[in-house]
């Protein structure tokens, strides 16, 4: 037998490239977007490491050109799941029982992929399928998805590490089995790398996984589910199927070696998935409790304190709200501006909004791009119509169109109840709520922030002032799992800020650290006694 304790060292996250002008990222980037609308892609779904195809075409369009045909992906029904969990489940014994080293090597040769022969494709096919921006590509499908595969390395190797103390005569160790049963991986449209993280992180624990992402991120997925099998990921292990959540829902959910979920999306399709989870357990279905980890919806706040510089407010807003259409989870959607700096905090960030550019990811100039789908332009243009017929201010912006692609014009509504629907509603687009409070009641506003809102992600407060930061960091600690300060409350890195909130914004299990992975982990106690005893009696039982 040969035997080697391995070490995973604590990795550098991956440098951002800058796509500045004649940079050679940019060239190369720029000729595969344009190899990428050439092609009409065929996207099968990938079952026991095989491409299935049903014929049931569903076609892929860039949200801001939707004249242009990317391809069809192939849908699914209620036959592929279950294909889907038999192949995971036969794949089961020989991936658990894969060496540690042999299961991080795939993982680690996927991240190296990526920052290599991949990256541009990678983020090519966000930027496409997904209408972001070549930096916001750059930051989520290349270098937070290398991020999460190389730390989740390190951070699992440090589990494995941890063992308990053994007394006189005896050894104990602790063993961390993967879950009993397969994991179901359900991930949003709006993030590349959360669509790699969810299924790879139960995956490099030793689990076998059926992944469902999005409709609208499946572009990126089909190709980040290549990179996994050029980097030697097994047959089986993650099974990648197209199918919609009700579909598969039924299927895993009443299965009885469903083992966990892992989820990213709204809090309403959570819920529902607590309910079926919690029928079926009430029916004794499954082998054992399985693991529902989620990370929802937010209603994310910027607080400025009368202290704060309003050229730092108004860049946090103007970054933290309009990044990426505001379609990331953590999107600054509500902010409290005090009475002393509200009129320069409004003029800049009016100023700022006047310089931005729309249009499709191609041109680089653009800083903003279209939301993702017609059925969320629909829903943010209905709360921009009801703002303006409440009689609510419209500082900036309001307008949209869907004629060539689904462009909603960045907006900050300034409202004076700070319970108006847009203040407390989750919308999920370039859409800010401002509310000017009196700048002498800086205590009430932490309260009014804390309650107003039933989510608990991000949190910023700009403020100069030492006292109030820490007062408000005291206030505000169960609204936000993730709370900035001085900062926009968007951008966590992996290994640096561990991102995922609580109350309605999920189960708090902290992608990019270590809390997340032992969700995907069952730990099994093993004492050994070296000499066992050969008499039940005790010394306290003899009198002489």
């Amino acid at each position: 037998m040969n035997f080697g304790t391995f070490s995973y060292a604590m990795p550098i996250n991956e440098p951002i490239l800058s796509y500045a002008p004649g940079s050679k990222e940019k060239q190369t980037l720029k000729a595969v977007l344009a190899e990428l609308k050439s092609q009409v892609a065929d996207v099968p779904m990938t079952i026991n490491g095989q491409d299935v195809r049903t014929g049931k075409l569903v076609e892929m369009r860039p949200p801001h050109e939707r004249a242009h045909l990317l391809g069809h992906f192939h849908a699914g029904d209620a036959s592929h799941v279950q294909q889907a969990i038999d192949a995971a489940l036969a794949a089961r014994e020989a991936w658990s029982n894969t060496s540690w080293e042999g299961r991080a090597a795939v993982f680690l040769k996927a991240a190296e992929l990526i920052a290599t022969k991949y990256r541009p494709y990678m983020n090519g096919t966000t930027m496409l399928g997904q209408s972001k921006n070549a930096y916001q590509a750059e930051i989520d499908s290349a270098c937070e998805i290398i991020d999460f595969l190389r730390f989740n390395v390190h951070f699992l190797d440090e589990i494995y590490r941890q063992q308990p103390i053994s007394g006189p005569g005896m050894h104990n160790r602790l063993e961390y089995r993967p879950l009993e049963g397969f994991v179901l991986a359900v991930t949003p449209f709006n993030f590349t790398a959360i669509g790699g993280n969810l299924p790879t992180s139960a995956a490099m624990c030793g689990n076998v996984v059926v992944w469902k992402p999005a409709n609208t991120q499946v572009y990126s997925a089909q190709m980040f589910m290549k990179v996994l099998k050029e980097a030697g990921l097994p047959d089986g292990v993650i099974n990648l199927v197209f199918v919609d959540g009700p579909t598969i829902g039924e299927i895993c959910f009443n299965h009885r070696d469903f083992a966990g979920v892992h989820f990213t999306g709204s809090t309403g399709v959570f819920n529902r998935m607590w309910q079926q989870i919690g029928a079926a357990l009430a029916a004794n279905k499954y082998k054992s409790y399985p693991r529902i980890v989620g990370e929802t919806g937010g209603k994310d706040f910027v607080v400025a304190h009368p202290s704060a510089d309003a050229d730092v407010v108004a860049t946090a807003l103007l970054r933290g709200a309009f990044e990426y259409q505001g379609q990331k989870c953590s999107a600054a959607s509500r902010c409290y501006i005090p009475s002393n700096i509200a009129a320069d905090v409004r003029k800049l960030v009016v100023e700022g909004m006047k310089s931005f550019k729309m249009g499709t990811v191609e041109d680089f100039t653009n800083f903003v791009n279209a939301v993702i789908d017609e059925k969320s332009f629909d829903n943010i243009a209905k709360y921009l119509d009801q703002a303006k017929a409440d009689g609510q201010t419209i500082l900036a912006g309001g307008n949209y169109d869907k004629s060539k692609g689904f462009f909603i014009e960045p907006t900050v509504i300034e409202v004076n109840d700070p319970k108006y629907t847009t203040m407390c509603e989750e919308i999920f687009g370039p859409v800010l709520t401002m509310y000017v409070y009196d700048e002498s009641k800086w205590d009430e506003m932490l309260k009014l922030v804390d309650e107003t809102s039933p989510y608990a992600l991000t949190g910023a407060i700009i403020s100069n002032d030492r006292a109030s930061i820490e007062q408000a960091t005291k206030a505000l600690r169960n609204c936000a799992g993730n709370f900035y300060i001085n900062d926009k409350p968007t951008g966590a890195v992996v290994g640096q800020q561990p991102f995922g909130g609580a109350r309605a914004s999920g189960t708090n299990d902290k992608a990019g650290s270590p809390l997340n992975l032992y969700r995907w982990l069952s730990a099994r106690t093993i004492k050994e006694t070296l000499v066992p005893p050969t008499d039940y009696r005790y010394p306290f039982m003899q009198e002489s």
